[in-house]
Protein backbone atom coordinates (compact mmCIF):
# COMPACT_ATOMS: atom_id res chain seq x y z
CA UNK A 1 0.00 0.00 0.00
CA UNK A 2 2.87 2.45 -0.64
CA UNK A 3 2.37 5.63 -1.81
CA UNK A 4 -1.45 5.22 -1.55
CA UNK A 5 -1.79 2.10 -3.44
CA UNK A 6 -3.49 -0.96 -1.77
CA UNK A 7 -1.10 -3.80 -2.24
CA UNK A 8 -2.99 -5.58 -0.02
CA UNK A 9 -6.18 -5.74 -2.51
CA UNK A 10 -3.88 -6.01 -5.32
CA UNK A 11 -2.52 -9.54 -3.94
CA UNK A 12 -5.74 -10.67 -3.15
CA UNK A 13 -7.15 -10.20 -6.47
CA UNK A 14 -4.16 -11.75 -8.10
CA UNK A 15 -4.31 -14.83 -5.96
CA UNK A 16 -7.66 -15.23 -6.91
CA UNK A 17 -6.89 -15.44 -10.27
CA UNK A 18 -3.67 -17.73 -10.35
CA UNK A 19 -5.12 -19.95 -6.99
CA UNK A 20 -1.93 -19.02 -5.07
CA UNK A 21 0.30 -21.40 -7.61
CA UNK A 22 4.44 -21.67 -6.66
CA UNK A 23 4.73 -22.60 -10.93
CA UNK A 24 7.26 -20.59 -11.51
CA UNK A 25 7.15 -17.59 -9.57
CA UNK A 26 10.84 -16.63 -9.61
CA UNK A 27 11.26 -18.55 -13.12
CA UNK A 28 12.46 -15.47 -15.08
CA UNK A 29 14.29 -14.27 -12.59
CA UNK A 30 16.76 -17.25 -11.62
CA UNK A 31 16.56 -17.85 -15.97
CA UNK A 32 18.17 -14.06 -16.99
CA UNK A 33 20.76 -14.44 -14.12
CA UNK A 34 10.62 0.75 23.00
CA UNK A 35 8.16 3.42 22.63
CA UNK A 36 8.71 7.47 23.43
CA UNK A 37 11.67 6.79 25.23
CA UNK A 38 12.91 6.47 21.57
CA UNK A 39 12.18 9.60 20.89
CA UNK A 40 15.12 11.66 22.27
CA UNK A 41 17.45 8.76 21.76
CA UNK A 42 20.86 9.96 20.37
CA UNK A 43 22.66 8.31 17.15
CA UNK A 44 25.50 5.59 17.72
CA UNK A 45 28.20 5.49 14.75
CA UNK A 46 27.88 2.34 13.16
CA UNK A 47 30.24 -0.22 12.23
CA UNK A 48 29.53 -1.29 9.04
CA UNK A 49 32.12 -4.00 9.07
CA UNK A 50 32.03 -6.60 6.00
CA UNK A 51 31.54 -6.16 2.49
CA UNK A 52 29.87 -3.00 1.07
CA UNK A 53 26.44 -2.28 0.28
CA UNK A 54 24.88 -3.93 -2.98
CA UNK A 55 27.94 -6.22 -3.78
CA UNK A 56 27.30 -10.14 -3.66
CA UNK A 57 25.69 -12.31 -0.92
CA UNK A 58 26.90 -14.50 2.26
CA UNK A 59 27.48 -14.19 5.72
CA UNK A 60 31.02 -12.49 5.17
CA UNK A 61 33.61 -13.39 7.59
CA UNK A 62 31.71 -14.04 10.77
CA UNK A 63 31.99 -10.40 11.69
CA UNK A 64 29.06 -8.46 13.78
CA UNK A 65 27.83 -5.60 11.44
CA UNK A 66 25.39 -2.97 11.92
CA UNK A 67 23.13 -0.64 10.00
CA UNK A 68 25.07 2.36 9.26
CA UNK A 69 23.39 5.17 11.22
CA UNK A 70 23.51 7.61 8.17
CA UNK A 71 22.03 4.92 5.46
CA UNK A 72 18.71 4.77 7.36
CA UNK A 73 15.73 6.56 6.18
CA UNK A 74 12.19 6.47 6.53
CA UNK A 75 9.19 6.23 3.83
CA UNK A 76 7.23 9.64 4.75
CA UNK A 77 4.33 7.08 3.54
CA UNK A 78 4.04 6.25 7.05
CA UNK A 79 3.71 9.58 8.29
CA UNK A 80 1.08 10.57 6.56
CA UNK A 81 -2.10 11.38 8.92
CA UNK A 82 -0.01 13.23 11.08
CA UNK A 83 1.89 15.10 8.00
CA UNK A 84 -1.71 16.33 6.83
CA UNK A 85 -2.71 19.82 6.77
CA UNK A 86 -2.34 21.04 10.47
CA UNK A 87 -5.77 20.99 12.21
CA UNK A 88 -5.72 23.69 15.34
CA UNK A 89 -6.67 21.46 18.29
CA UNK A 90 -6.51 17.97 16.68
CA UNK A 91 -3.62 16.40 18.62
CA UNK A 92 -2.60 13.94 15.19
CA UNK A 93 -2.82 16.03 12.44
CA UNK A 94 -0.06 17.78 13.45
CA UNK A 95 1.50 19.03 9.80
CA UNK A 96 4.26 18.20 7.57
CA UNK A 97 6.81 20.53 9.11
CA UNK A 98 6.20 19.19 12.56
CA UNK A 99 6.84 15.94 11.49
CA UNK A 100 9.96 16.64 9.69
CA UNK A 101 11.03 18.26 13.02
CA UNK A 102 10.01 15.49 14.95
CA UNK A 103 12.34 12.86 12.84
CA UNK A 104 15.30 14.86 12.90
CA UNK A 105 14.85 14.40 16.72
CA UNK A 106 14.76 11.05 16.50
CA UNK A 107 18.30 10.58 14.93
CA UNK A 108 17.31 10.54 11.29
CA UNK A 109 19.37 11.96 8.46
CA UNK A 110 17.77 10.90 5.24
CA UNK A 111 13.68 10.71 3.72
CA UNK A 112 12.28 9.11 1.24
CA UNK A 113 9.65 11.53 -0.23
CA UNK A 114 5.84 10.72 -1.09
CA UNK A 115 4.93 13.92 -2.50
CA UNK A 116 5.94 17.30 -1.58
CA UNK A 117 3.11 18.73 0.74
CA UNK A 118 2.40 21.05 -2.04
CA UNK A 119 5.38 22.98 -1.57
CA UNK A 120 8.10 23.82 -4.53
CA UNK A 121 11.47 21.65 -4.44
CA UNK A 122 13.45 24.56 -3.68
CA UNK A 123 11.15 25.26 -0.71
CA UNK A 124 11.39 21.42 0.28
CA UNK A 125 15.02 21.73 -0.11
CA UNK A 126 15.27 24.56 1.93
CA UNK A 127 13.35 23.26 4.63
CA UNK A 128 15.19 19.88 4.89
CA UNK A 129 18.24 21.46 5.08
CA UNK A 130 17.24 23.88 8.07
CA UNK A 131 16.75 20.69 9.89
CA UNK A 132 19.61 18.42 9.28
CA UNK A 133 17.69 16.13 6.98
CA UNK A 134 18.24 15.34 3.02
CA UNK A 135 15.70 13.79 0.60
CA UNK A 136 18.06 10.99 -0.91
CA UNK A 137 15.32 9.05 -2.43
CA UNK A 138 11.18 9.60 -3.83
CA UNK A 139 8.50 7.85 -5.35
CA UNK A 140 7.47 8.46 -7.99
CA UNK A 141 5.16 7.22 -11.00
CA UNK A 142 6.24 6.98 -14.30
CA UNK A 143 5.92 10.30 -16.18
CA UNK A 144 3.18 10.69 -18.69
CA UNK A 145 5.33 12.52 -21.48
CA UNK A 146 9.42 13.14 -21.86
CA UNK A 147 8.70 17.03 -20.03
CA UNK A 148 7.16 15.69 -17.08
CA UNK A 149 10.06 13.50 -16.68
CA UNK A 150 12.78 15.84 -17.44
CA UNK A 151 10.49 18.19 -14.35
CA UNK A 152 10.16 15.54 -12.53
CA UNK A 153 14.54 14.71 -12.34
CA UNK A 154 15.10 18.09 -11.77
CA UNK A 155 13.00 18.55 -8.84
CA UNK A 156 14.93 15.54 -7.86
CA UNK A 157 18.06 17.41 -8.18
CA UNK A 158 17.17 20.18 -6.55
CA UNK A 159 16.54 18.15 -3.35
CA UNK A 160 19.61 16.64 -3.70
CA UNK A 161 17.81 12.96 -4.28
CA UNK A 162 20.02 10.51 -5.23
CA UNK A 163 17.33 7.81 -6.09
CA UNK A 164 13.89 7.82 -8.05
CA UNK A 165 11.91 4.94 -7.59
CA UNK A 166 8.59 3.70 -9.25
CA UNK A 167 6.63 2.75 -6.06
CA UNK A 168 3.13 0.65 -7.77
CA UNK A 169 1.83 -0.96 -10.91
CA UNK A 170 -0.73 -3.20 -11.44
CA UNK A 171 -2.66 -4.81 -14.34
CA UNK A 172 -3.32 -8.45 -15.06
CA UNK A 173 -2.10 -7.83 -18.68
CA UNK A 174 0.96 -8.90 -20.18
CA UNK A 175 0.80 -5.68 -22.65
CA UNK A 176 0.75 -3.37 -19.82
CA UNK A 177 3.72 -5.47 -18.16
CA UNK A 178 6.02 -4.99 -20.77
CA UNK A 179 4.96 -1.52 -21.86
CA UNK A 180 5.87 0.21 -18.12
CA UNK A 181 8.82 -1.72 -18.69
CA UNK A 182 10.03 -0.22 -21.64
CA UNK A 183 8.76 3.05 -20.57
CA UNK A 184 10.78 2.29 -17.03
CA UNK A 185 14.27 1.67 -19.31
CA UNK A 186 13.45 5.27 -21.15
CA UNK A 187 13.33 7.18 -18.15
CA UNK A 188 15.86 5.44 -16.43
CA UNK A 189 18.39 6.57 -19.31
CA UNK A 190 17.07 10.42 -18.90
CA UNK A 191 17.76 9.60 -15.22
CA UNK A 192 20.97 8.39 -15.48
CA UNK A 193 21.81 11.90 -17.12
CA UNK A 194 20.87 14.12 -14.66
CA UNK A 195 23.13 11.74 -12.09
CA UNK A 196 20.24 9.64 -10.45
CA UNK A 197 19.10 6.11 -9.80
CA UNK A 198 16.49 5.14 -11.01
CA UNK A 199 14.59 1.74 -9.64
CA UNK A 200 11.08 0.03 -9.12
CA UNK A 201 9.21 -0.84 -5.71
CA UNK A 202 7.99 -3.92 -5.52
CA UNK A 203 4.53 -5.54 -3.71
CA UNK A 204 3.23 -9.26 -3.89
CA UNK A 205 1.02 -9.16 -6.71
CA UNK A 206 3.73 -8.78 -9.15
CA UNK A 207 5.13 -12.45 -7.83
CA UNK A 208 1.33 -13.74 -8.33
CA UNK A 209 -0.63 -12.50 -11.50
CA UNK A 210 -0.45 -14.95 -13.77
CA UNK A 211 -0.06 -13.40 -17.13
CA UNK A 212 -0.68 -16.31 -19.09
CA UNK A 213 1.21 -19.91 -18.94
CA UNK A 214 2.18 -18.38 -15.42
CA UNK A 215 4.67 -16.00 -16.83
CA UNK A 216 4.66 -13.34 -13.60
CA UNK A 217 4.88 -9.58 -13.99
CA UNK A 218 7.89 -10.50 -11.99
CA UNK A 219 9.67 -12.62 -14.54
CA UNK A 220 8.53 -9.87 -17.47
CA UNK A 221 10.32 -6.87 -15.35
CA UNK A 222 13.41 -9.41 -14.61
CA UNK A 223 13.82 -10.27 -18.29
CA UNK A 224 12.72 -7.01 -19.58
CA UNK A 225 13.89 -4.28 -17.11
CA UNK A 226 17.50 -3.07 -18.41
CA UNK A 227 19.80 -3.63 -16.24
CA UNK A 228 22.31 -1.13 -16.38
CA UNK A 229 19.97 1.79 -15.77
CA UNK A 230 17.10 0.32 -13.27
CA UNK A 231 17.50 -0.91 -9.71
CA UNK A 232 14.97 -2.73 -7.26
CA UNK A 233 13.95 -1.01 -4.14
CA UNK A 234 12.79 -4.23 -2.30
CA UNK A 235 10.14 -3.95 0.38
CA UNK A 236 10.86 -6.52 2.25
CA UNK A 237 7.79 -7.60 4.27
CA UNK A 238 5.90 -7.84 0.53
CA UNK A 239 8.93 -10.45 -0.28
CA UNK A 240 7.89 -12.33 2.61
CA UNK A 241 3.95 -11.79 2.10
CA UNK A 242 4.30 -13.00 -1.69
CA UNK A 243 6.28 -16.48 0.05
CA UNK A 244 3.28 -16.55 2.80
CA UNK A 245 0.92 -16.39 0.41
CA UNK A 246 2.00 -18.99 -2.13
CA UNK A 247 2.07 -21.75 0.23
CA UNK A 248 5.67 -20.96 2.32
CA UNK A 249 3.57 -22.24 5.83
CA UNK A 250 6.62 -21.41 8.21
CA UNK A 251 8.76 -17.69 8.92
CA UNK A 252 11.96 -19.42 7.98
CA UNK A 253 9.98 -20.54 4.38
CA UNK A 254 8.98 -17.65 3.78
CA UNK A 255 11.85 -15.70 4.30
CA UNK A 256 13.78 -18.24 2.11
CA UNK A 257 11.26 -17.13 -0.52
CA UNK A 258 12.39 -13.00 0.15
CA UNK A 259 16.25 -14.01 -0.18
CA UNK A 260 15.66 -15.52 -3.27
CA UNK A 261 14.28 -12.62 -4.66
CA UNK A 262 17.31 -10.50 -3.72
CA UNK A 263 19.67 -13.00 -4.23
CA UNK A 264 17.82 -14.33 -7.88
CA UNK A 265 17.47 -10.66 -9.46
CA UNK A 266 19.41 -9.77 -12.49
CA UNK A 267 19.15 -6.06 -11.32
CA UNK A 268 21.31 -4.33 -8.62
CA UNK A 269 18.98 -4.15 -5.19
CA UNK A 270 20.10 -0.85 -4.05
CA UNK A 271 17.80 0.03 -1.18
CA UNK A 272 15.05 -2.28 1.48
CA UNK A 273 11.55 -1.12 2.72
CA UNK A 274 11.82 -2.42 6.05
CA UNK A 275 8.76 -3.33 7.69
CA UNK A 276 7.76 -6.07 9.83
CA UNK A 277 4.50 -8.27 9.62
CA UNK A 278 2.51 -9.31 12.69
CA UNK A 279 2.63 -13.30 12.00
CA UNK A 280 2.36 -16.50 9.61
CA UNK A 281 -1.30 -16.62 8.13
CA UNK A 282 -3.28 -14.85 5.83
CA UNK A 283 -5.76 -13.17 7.68
CA UNK A 284 -5.86 -9.84 7.87
CA UNK A 285 -4.50 -9.32 10.83
CA UNK A 286 -1.66 -12.02 10.67
CA UNK A 287 -0.38 -10.27 7.56
CA UNK A 288 -1.03 -6.54 8.65
CA UNK A 289 2.08 -4.25 8.89
CA UNK A 290 3.80 -3.64 12.50
CA UNK A 291 6.61 -1.99 14.17
CA UNK A 292 9.62 -3.02 13.36
CA UNK A 293 11.23 -5.95 15.78
CA UNK A 294 7.99 -6.80 17.07
CA UNK A 295 6.70 -9.11 14.23
CA UNK A 296 8.20 -13.00 12.28
CA UNK A 297 10.29 -11.75 9.62
CA UNK A 298 14.10 -12.24 10.71
CA UNK A 299 16.02 -8.59 9.15
CA UNK A 300 19.00 -9.42 10.76
CA UNK A 301 19.39 -12.74 8.07
CA UNK A 302 18.35 -10.77 5.06
CA UNK A 303 20.42 -8.19 5.94
CA UNK A 304 23.50 -10.55 6.59
CA UNK A 305 22.49 -12.12 2.76
CA UNK A 306 22.84 -8.93 1.40
CA UNK A 307 23.39 -5.22 2.46
CA UNK A 308 22.00 -2.32 0.75
CA UNK A 309 22.80 1.39 0.49
CA UNK A 310 19.46 2.17 2.27
CA UNK A 311 17.65 0.99 4.56
CA UNK A 312 13.84 3.00 4.84
CA UNK A 313 11.72 2.25 7.75
CA UNK A 314 8.04 1.91 6.78
CA UNK A 315 4.82 1.14 8.50
CA UNK A 316 1.88 1.43 5.41
CA UNK A 317 -0.65 0.87 8.55
CA UNK A 318 0.18 1.79 12.10
CA UNK A 319 -2.31 0.44 14.40
CA UNK A 320 -3.98 3.78 15.34
CA UNK A 321 -4.07 7.66 13.97
CA UNK A 322 -1.74 8.59 16.90
CA UNK A 323 0.81 5.68 15.86
CA UNK A 324 3.18 6.97 12.85
CA UNK A 325 5.47 8.88 14.99
CA UNK A 326 5.93 5.94 17.61
CA UNK A 327 6.13 3.96 14.32
CA UNK A 328 9.15 5.93 13.01
CA UNK A 329 10.83 6.44 16.37
CA UNK A 330 10.90 2.77 16.96
CA UNK A 331 11.84 2.26 13.94
CA UNK A 332 15.03 4.47 13.60
CA UNK A 333 15.70 3.27 17.31
CA UNK A 334 15.37 -0.89 16.10
CA UNK A 335 17.95 -0.24 13.19
CA UNK A 336 20.12 1.99 14.63
CA UNK A 337 20.79 -0.81 17.49
CA UNK A 338 20.56 -3.87 15.08
CA UNK A 339 23.65 -6.08 15.11
CA UNK A 340 23.30 -9.01 12.16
Amino acid sequence: MCFGHDGDAALERSLAQKGASRRGLLRGAAGVAAGAAAVGATATPALAQGRGPGHGHGHGHGRRREVPHDRISIQLYTLRSAADELVVGDPVKIGYLRVLEALARYGYERVELAGLYGQTAAAMRATLDDLGLRATSSHDGISATIGAAHLKFQNARTLGQRYVNVPYLNSDKLADWQRWADQMNEEARVARSYGLRYGYHNHAHEFTIDLGGGLTPWEVFMDRLDRRFVHLEVDLYWAFTAGVNTGHTTAESALEFAKDVVNDAPLAVRQYHVKDRTAMGTTQAEADMCDLGVGVIDFPELFRNHEVEEYIVENDTPDNPAAPLLSAAVGHLYLDHLEY
